[in-house]
């Protein structure tokens, strides 16, 4: 199937060279766009129409399909340009060329704070070292621009910096690999199937097939959007596009396979075991084997970046020393590693009830590195894993259920300072949630009860210190995060989180004054363009301009401490009561944090929890076991983490 014969650029029956020479001049003029997309009046080019220029003159330029163009610049970017600033592995621009030189020099984030990763009470504290990352030679799918300069004659700075010589640098790129593949130039994006599954970078079929895959999805679909750097671009739908997949039989790549996986068939997938093993001194390591869903429920996937690069990752991974979780996600292409089986316990999230409940994805990036951003193709793939285990686990999709490592609760008081705080302010919650099919929409009128926190990602732009170094200002970046203050004014104190010790900042690791999107609260006041919430016990503002809202009208079930309690307790975890522990199972002490939730309060609830408690403390599982009591708790959105209260002690009504 041909691309239509009307596309600027394409015109049927021309030669190669008379394509190339009438599109010179305005390849020109696109590739001098500024950077910020306000396209020059000299260029003759509409303000806002630039960049899908660029896309034309590029795709002219190189004999690559515009659709073409398109569909792998979405997958790669979703046609943004992040400023110039690289990607979490070192991609620039709307093609996401790769220079990633010091993208495999971070240290990953298990090995920073305090934070014990098993979060048991029962064992010593695992406090492992920093992993050391791989050295050597960088794999192929991280220097793709240094290949498209050669390519093009572009320097490397320009092909960083220039969103439109960025295209020609990827459609260079393509055309090349359609030529290694031994494919002719063709107008037909059926054609260039092979092609595109090559840019991925991948050296696997499975993988290198999945994001061909993807991005004929996205040909096949379509679509619109203005780029953060307001440019407007469009790709028509081709629904009945049906790509050419015996090409990729040539590129000689070797055969992956994803025996022993637990993934949809959508997305690649490879198994890359986590060791269970014993050393020392009767120590073992890095999991705890069980028999899940049938021992006990997996109620949460937990959400987390690596602070590393995907080969030195996997090394952690396989170190029995080390700590563990289920799934890594790469950045590049979105290909996927499972390390431990559902049925098992990983050890990831710093808090043992949620590891005992939960699934730990892990996703290559960088926290506290803004413009680090995050590929479609990672967002995409994690979207289709997460839909894929929530339904067969039955996990509700929500924040209270897809939790990030950064609203996982410190199990006891003085854990609470170590927690991480990944995947950061700058995940795209929004974003990740439409793709699970879960948009973040009103649900209520204006004046309810709850509200949902859902800025927009882009115009989102509070300020955080500490990205570089400590107190300087981090770049302005697009966010998740909302700031909170104790008085409807931006010069009021920040609301301080009593169980960190320490006084609230801007700190990019500083969560005692933020929410999150996606998050519910039930509403406390209101007073003009200003929202209060009710969190860790406080009345909590931020502003919620009707004409660019901070939050969206909601509802659902709030707790609030039951008829004659001036306040209950909160909990880190949902241990059962000691009568429960039967002989040779140490009873677990349930202290709760320092936190109360006063009467008069509401807080959301995600749903009803058992206290369970799994012992699993030697290498023999013989010996494991799952405790349930009779006392239940409600988990709750405390603070930015999440809490629990005691059934007992709260009454619970709609919003």
């Amino acid at each position: 199937m041909r691309e239509p014969a009307t596309e600027p650029g394409r015109a049927a029956g021309s030669s190669r060279r008379a394509r190339r020479g009438a599109v010179r001049a305005l390849a020109a003029a696109a590739l001098t766009l500024p950077l910020l997309g306000v396209a020059p009046s000299e260029a003759g080019l509409p303000d806002t129409a630039g960049l899908q220029n660029a896309f034309t003159a590029a795709a002219a330029e190189y004999d690559v399909p515009r659709s073409v163009l398109l569909g792998v610049s979405y997958l790669q970017s979703r046609w943004d340009a992040h400023g110039g600033a690289p990607s979490v592995t070192g991609g620039y621009g709307p093609m996401h060329l790769t220079d990633a030189e010091a993208a495999l020099a971070a240290s990953e984030h298990h090995a920073e704070g305090t934070e014990d990763p098993r979060g048991d009470d029962a064992r010593p504290p695992l406090r492992p070292g920093a992993g050391a990352p791989r050295t050597g030679e960088l794999p192929a799918r991280l220097t793709t621009l240094p290949r498209a300069a050669r390519l093009t004659g572009l320097s490397p700075e320009r092909l960083r910096e220039d969103p439109a010589a960025n295209l020609a640098g990827g459609a260079a790129l393509l055309a090349e690999a359609q030529r290694r593949l031994g494919g002719p130039p063709s107008d037909d994006p059926a054609d260039w199937y092979g092609a595109v599954a090559l840019f991925s970078g991948a050296d696997d079929t499975a993988s290198a097939a999945a994001y061909a895959d993807e991005v004929f999805e996205v040909i096949r679909s379509g679509g619109a959007r203005v780029t953060d750097a307001g440019q407007q671009v469009a790709l028509a739908p081709r629904p009945d596009l049906a790509p050419d997949v015996a090409a990729l039989d040539r590129a000689g790549l070797r055969t992956g396979s994803a025996a022993g996986t637990e993934c949809p068939r959508t997305v690649s997938c490879e198994w890359i075991p986590a060791p269970y093993e014993e050393f020392g001194d009767g120590d073992y390591g890095n999991h705890d084997l069980g028999d899940r869903p049938a021992s006990q429920p997996i109620r949460y996937i937990v959400v987390h970046d690596t602070e590393g690069a995907w080969e030195g990752v996997l090394d952690m991974v396989q170190d029995p020393t080390y700590v563990s979780w289920q799934y890594s996600l790469r950045s590049t292409d979105g290909h996927i590693a499972q390390h431990v089986k559902a049925k098992d316990v990983a050890w990831h999230a710093g808090n043992w009830y949620v590891n005992a409940g939960s699934i730990g994805l892990e996703h290559e990036g960088f926290l506290a590195e803004p413009d680090a951003w995050y590929t479609e193709a990672m967002y995409r793939s994690s979207a289709r894993l997460v839909k894929y285990l929530a339904k067969k686990h039955g996990i509700p999709l929500d924040r209270q259920h897809v939790l990030g490592h950064d609203t996982v609760p410190g199990p006891t008081s003085g854990t609470i300072p170590g927690m991480h705080t990944d995947p950061g302010p700058y995940w795209d919650w929004a974003h990740y949630f439409e793709l699970l099919g879960r948009p973040f929409e009103a649900t209520a009128g204006k004046h309810s009860g709850v509200v949902t926190i859902r800025p927009d990602y882009s115009a989102n732009r509070p300020v955080f210190t500490g990205c570089e170094g400590a107190g300087e200002p981090c770049t302005t970046h697009g966010s998740s995060a909302v700031r909170l203050y104790s008085d409807h004014d931006e010069s009021a104190p920040l609301i301080r989180d009593i169980g960190l010790g320490r006084a609230p900042t801007t700190g990019v690791n500083d969560l005692s004054s933020r929410v999150s999107t996606g998050q519910r609260y039930a509403v406390a006041d209101r007073w003009g363009d200003w929202t209060a919430i009710w969190y860790l016990g406080q009345k909590a503002w931020f502003r919620n301009p009707a004409r660019q809202p901070a939050a969206v009208p909601s509802k659902g079930l709030v707790v609030t401490p039951r008829e004659g309690v001036d306040s209950v307790p909160v909990y880190g975890r949902a241990y059962p009561e000691k009568e429960a522990y039967p002989a040779g199972v140490p009873a677990q002490p349930v202290t709760p944090l320092p936190y109360t939730l006063p009467k008069g309060q509401k807080y959301v609830t995600g749903g009803k929890v058992p206290g369970e408690y799994y012992y699993a403390v030697t290498f023999d599982e013989a010996s494991h076991r799952v405790v349930t009591g009779e006392d239940l708790y409600y988990e709750i959105q405390f603070g930015h983490r999440v809490g629990f209260v005691r059934a007992a002690d709260v009454t619970v009504t709609s919003s």
